[in-house]
């Protein structure tokens, strides 16, 4: 079915992107993998053609369009390519929200033009050795002393850990006082006591700087406090939660398509028997399934995207999004790699490294048990 989510603008700037991943990533990313990081020079390099910061107001550096469908392009071209290792999705989509809709305008003026520009990078420290899913369970401690926080704790699996500016980390405010106990605060490059721990190794992602982030007295002001007041940190992260679920559903939708794609491909070359694999009724039926689900939910995404454009997407929408395209990401990659045969198993070949990035969609943004947990809960059970 004929796609009709964007417009000529969108199709322009997808050209765009594409001619940058082309010239500045597709060369590169395996060194990156090697690495374990992906180097600055390359967010400066997509702030300068307008990759980030669509939302930042015009006067602090960016478009001023509220429009996801210009992430989307974005997260589907770096999919499209497998460049798992570029941050560009987390700083966009997910922290876009938090440094434009509740920074105040000495804020704005503070952070804006660098996260326009690319030469910060952004991340959120929710996640501990702890707490995961349940964000009600986390242990690091914000206590006020004068005009300062003095923050004490620890996060890990944070995304762009290593080469994060600013970090948005959830602390308890007050420990007595449950969900409104919590506030967001932006911790930033080279305040004394905030120090970065192993740059993690993963199954997968292995571009990706995930790190281990360490608060130890970390004096931050508190003019770094999101929000007028203490407490707010929790409905702030639940606000901004269904356009992270998007954001990785998006992503899932994306890479099924490239990997079922390139695996089309490859099925009317490989030979077995005297003739191409494609030529099997089991090889026909699999990829005729697995089309069929991933238009699905390819309809179904847009549809969110649509609906998060007009401020519409519900937090069990989205729940729905991410876990079931997630969960179909897994699926069809791991029947492709098996298309494939011990080829598959190599990781010189595309589907390899896409079958090991894939493994955490279904975990990180919220596990796919707590995405169907939000969604039993919406029907009064």
């Amino acid at each position: 079915m004929q796609r009709d989510l964007f417009e000529e603008e969108h199709l322009l700037f997808r050209e765009t992107v594409r001619e940058f991943m082309t010239r500045e990533v597709v060369p590169h990313h395996e060194q990156w993998e090697k690495d374990g990081i992906v180097p600055r020079e390359v967010w400066k390099k997509a702030g300068e053609i307008g990759m980030f910061g669509f939302s930042v107001p015009e006067e602090y550096g960016g478009a001023g369009i509220t429009d996801y469908r210009y992430n989307t392009v974005i997260v589907e071209e770096i999919m499209r390519i497998g460049a798992t290792g570029l941050g560009f999705g987390l700083h966009n989509d997910i922290m876009a929200p938090y440094v434009v809709d509740l920074t105040n305008d000495e804020q704005k003026q503070r952070w804006l033009p660098g996260f326009a520009s690319g030469e910060l990078i952004t991340a959120i420290g929710m996640t501990e050795p702890g707490a995961g899913s349940d964000l009600q369970g986390i242990r690091t401690t914000a206590v006020r002393d004068g005009d300062h926080f003095v923050v004490n704790g620890q996060k890990t699996f944070i995304t762009n850990g290593i080469n994060s500016d600013l970090v948005v980390v959830v602390a308890k405010t007050d420990p007595e006082a449950g969900a409104r106990g919590t506030t967001l605060l932006v911790v930033e490059r080279g305040m004394d006591g905030f120090s970065r721990g192993r740059n993690l190794e993963k199954i997968g992602l292995h571009a990706q700087d995930t790190a281990e982030l360490f608060f130890e007295n970390v004096r931050v002001p508190v003019a770094n406090r999101l929000g007028d007041e203490e407490g707010q940190g929790f409905f702030q992260l639940m606000n901004n939660l269904p356009q992270e679920r998007l954001s990785i559903a998006v992503a899932a939708v994306a890479a099924a398509e490239s990997v079922l794609e390139t695996t089309i491909e490859y099925c009317k070359t490989r030979k077995a028997f005297g003739r191409n694999i494609g030529a099997f009724q089991n090889t026909r039926f699999v990829v005729a399934e697995l089309a069929t689900e991933v238009e699905i939910a390819r309809h179904y995404v847009d549809k969110c995207i649509r609906a998060l454009n007009a401020k519409e997407l519900t937090v069990v929408d989205a729940a729905k999004a991410k876990w079931w395209t997630t969960e179909l990401q897994q699926k069809v990659i791991d029947r492709c790699l098996q298309l494939h045969g011990g080829y598959g198993y190599m990781t010189e070949y595309p589907v390899a490294k896409a079958w090991m990035d894939s493994r955490v969609q279904t975990i990180y943004g919220g596990t796919t048990e707590i995405m169907k947990e939000i969604i039993g809960r919406s029907f009064g059970f």
